[in-house]
């Protein structure tokens, strides 16, 4: 598992349960793996009682699958779920690009394209996980310029299940625009066109729509 540097004054179960997320997104907790709430505490340098709460939160959404007096898993990939999660996004992100639209200044603008230009450094497809991070840096962004960062907290959970399929489309996949969508987006913003970003985030997210024999094709174990 790959550590996330533990960010000041925060709490052990939210340090938890970014790196479990993070892990479960990337991969290294892969779906159906088998995860010790022991080992967790030890390799995080934890307490049981955070890692326990965050596995707890986490199940809650389909997740993981706690076991009493056996070790947890990480949920295999349910379409249904991922569908779920990528119909939510899609109605608030496409309500928060039109609020963009009116409120982004000119630093919120030149801080959207600093982030583009980072993205277009790794689009070559060796640095998965960073591109993930970055384009969920970029849609964190848009939820702060539009006043909204705790909605953009609250979905973080049940938008794990969407997250894992995106990271094995950025790997699997190569014509999904990524980079070009939220320069086209900022473009948008730009130009105070709120019909424009809103048409586009909804086919920015639609392009994981992907058909799930695609990719179950080359990661059948990963999928109920």
């Amino acid at each position: 598992m790959k550590l996330l540097e533990r960010l000041p004054r925060e709490s052990g179960r939210d340090y938890a349960l970014r790196n479990i997320k993070e892990n479960i997104v990337n991969l290294e907790l892969a779906p159906g793996s088998q995860i010790s709430e022991n080992e967790l505490a030890d390799e995080l340098g934890l307490s049981r009682t955070p890692v326990r709460e965050a596995l707890i939160e986490l199940s809650r959404v389909g997740i993981i699958e706690t076991h009493p007096q056996r070790k947890s898993t990480v949920s295999l990939i349910d379409c249904d779920l991922v569908e779920e999660s990528r119909f939510m996004r899609n109605l608030l992100e496409c309500a928060v690009a039109e609020l963009v639209c009116e409120m982004a200044g000119p630093v919120d603008v030149e801080r959207l394209n600093a982030n583009i230009r980072l993205q277009s450094f790794y689009l070559d497809g060796t640095y998965t996980n960073e591109l993930m991070a970055l384009d969920n840096q970029f849609h964190g962004m848009l939820f702060n310029i539009a006043k909204k960062p705790q909605v953009f907290q609250m979905i973080q959970n049940i938008a794990i299940h969407f997250d894992r399929v995106r990271g094995l489309a950025l790997s699997s996949v190569r014509d999904l625009k990524v980079v070009q969508d939220h320069q086209d987006l900022v473009d948008f913003i730009c130009r105070r066109d709120a019909k424009g970003a809103r048409a586009l985030m909804e086919a920015h997210l639609n392009r994981y729509r992907i058909d799930p024999a695609e990719i179950r094709e080359l990661h059948p174990q990963y999928f109920k």
